[in-house]
């Protein structure tokens, strides 16, 4: 079969167009052996017709490489684009759909294609952030020298959207809005993106990364993508759907900016275990609402006994698949020491509006009893 419709080079149209950096604009993509077909007499990519020298553990006994390892993935990743879009709904198509590494690397791709660098010589773009958030944006950021601004959350952790409005400037090319956020666990209201995609006052790209969304009762603004041309959604399948290990993201959003990532990805990003993986996942869509309803059960019931806790200061509403509470005193030493004793959660009080925070996970209902165990017994063995 032939692929050559799919790659095409960078056409300067729409938002895209006047956003992104010149020379991606122009660029010629690289043309990969699948570009152009993926079946018959394969002799075209190098590859080792004789087969892997090995296969996943689970595959070795009985032989089973039906995945065919030795011939390179699709660059496209057709199926997952199609079932991914077939569950979200809302009127979006595979050519509004990537698919990654993970959302990190739809994170860093898109700095890459919108951001010229150049903050370290006092120039270039900037993203902005709104701390407490996710810390990959800055680190992209950072690793691609372009500058970051910030406006920060309220203490409730909501968007101050009259002060980003004021705040960003023409060389603000990406908004990040982490919705739920991390490590917030609060969703952001779509009225809020809504106002901020179509204000006047700022002219680039809204990203709002719902890594937890699927735990959520706000929409997913990927209803928003069909109608704004300025809004691109990230979505994984490492919370919800429990695949952390495969490393499967996605960015979905206008054509014209997913058209600029594919051109600019690595050619085979996704390897065809995940792809598989990703696949049945998504065919499985049952289990995914069955493992939410008990987390979200699980997450009620944690919620309820920290609360309980005289040393808990306060747990914070949650949309996600963990908790955030604060304590009296002590929370980093009673993260480490819990940590040291088996019990792993995670210290959030360097976090903006964290102070004496602790985030935790949700998890089996055997794990959330023995953590509300151990936090109690640490708490009264650090202040007694």
């Amino acid at each position: 079969m032939s692929n050559q419709e799919e790659k095409k080079d960078s056409s300067p149209t729409g938002r895209a167009a006047l956003l992104a950096r010149p020379n991606v604009l122009a660029l010629h993509p690289y043309r990969c052996a699948r570009d152009d077909y993926d079946s018959g007499i394969l002799l075209d990519a190098n590859e080792n017709a004789l087969g892997p020298t090995s296969l996943p553990s689970n595959s070795l006994d009985p032989y089973d490489n039906s995945m065919l390892l030795e011939r390179y993935p699709c660059p496209y990743q057709r199926t997952i684009k199609q079932l991914l879009c077939d569950y979200r709904g809302g009127g979006i198509g595979p050519e509004n759909m990537f698919v990654g590494v993970g959302s990190d690397e739809a994170i860093d791709l898109l700095i890459r294609i919108f951001c010229a660098p150049g903050a370290t010589a006092g120039g270039g773009d900037a993203i902005m952030v709104t701390p407490p958030t996710y810390g990959m944006y800055k680190v992209c950021a950072n690793v691609n020298d372009v500058a970051i601004q910030t406006v920060p959350l309220t203490p409730d952790f909501d968007l101050k959207v009259p002060e980003i409005l004021q705040a960003v400037t023409s060389e603000t090319k990406l908004l990040f809005i982490c919705s739920p956020g991390n490590p917030t666990a609060k969703s952001i209201p779509l009225s809020d993106i809504r106002t901020i995609a179509s204000s006047p006052e700022y002219k680039g790209l809204v990203i709002v990364d719902e890594a937890y969304v699927d735990f959520s009762t706000v929409p997913s603004a990927t209803s928003l993508v069909t109608e704004f041309d300025n809004v691109v959604v990230l979505q994984t399948l490492s919370k919800a759907f429990g695949l952390a290990g495969i490393r499967c993201g996605f960015a979905i959003g206008p054509s014209d900016v997913i058209q600029l990532m594919n051109n600019v990805k690595a050619p085979y990003n996704v390897n065809k275990l995940t792809s598989d993986a990703a696949a049945n996942a998504l065919r499985n869509t049952h289990v995914l609402k069955k493992n939410v309803k008990e987390v979200l059960e699980q997450r009620e019931m944690v919620a309820k006994q920290l609360r309980q806790l005289d040393f808990v200061v306060k747990v914070f509403p949650s949309d996600s698949n963990f908790l955030l509470f604060r304590v009296q005193q002590k929370a980093n030493e009673l993260y480490k020491t819990m940590a040291d004793n088996g019990v792993v959660s995670r210290f959030r009080g360097n976090e903006m509006h964290c102070n004496e925070c602790i985030r935790v996970t949700i998890g089996t209902a055997e794990e959330n009893q023995q953590f509300l165990e151990k936090l109690k017994t640490v708490y009264a063995e650090l202040t007694n």
